[in-house]
């Protein structure tokens, strides 16, 4: 017997992202950022989300599951929190990143284009956790639980 190792996640993601065949047709929604996911393997699933201009998350975790998400077009700005503030970190087309399952973030495109990325949650996702940055202290807002929320 062979043991062998999970999948990269950001590989994964950069194998969506350059597919051509997505089982969904992309869009773009004015009302609220559009996502749809694309496939769901044994031990991971992928996600598409499309931007519009100044569309964004609220400051959220993954519920417990590692990923990775990669930059397909336009460009994003994603913050987490370090020193009790928000740090943004900005992510052109074909930037990419990792990260592991206590990763809390939020993620805005702050550019004037629509922006595409491509992400892979692992395990699925079951659960996200929203949260407000009150005086440098995460607090929750609220969990949302797959199937209710999304």
């Amino acid at each position: 017997m062979t043991r062998t190792d999970p999948p990269d996640l950001l590989a994964v993601a950069a194998r969506w992202a350059d597919s051509t065949r997505w089982p969904v047709p992309l869009r773009f929604d004015p009302a609220e950022r559009w996502y749809a996911r694309l496939a769901a393997e044994a031990t991971y699933e992928v996600w598409a989300l499309s931007w519009l201009p100044r569309q964004g998350t609220d400051l959220h975790d993954h519920g417990g599951s590692e990923g990775a998400f990669l930059v397909v077009a336009g460009t994003l700005t994603e913050e987490t929190v370090s020193g009790g503030r928000l740090r943004p970190h900005r992510l052109a087309a074909g930037a990419g990143r990792r990260f592991g399952a206590r990763h809390v973030h939020l993620v805005t495109n702050r550019g004037d284009r629509p922006a595409v990325s491509v992400h892979v949650y692992r395990p699925a996702l079951r659960r996200m956790t929203r949260y407000c940055l009150v005086a440098g202290q995460l607090l929750v807002a609220e969990v949302a639980e797959a199937g209710v929320a999304w």
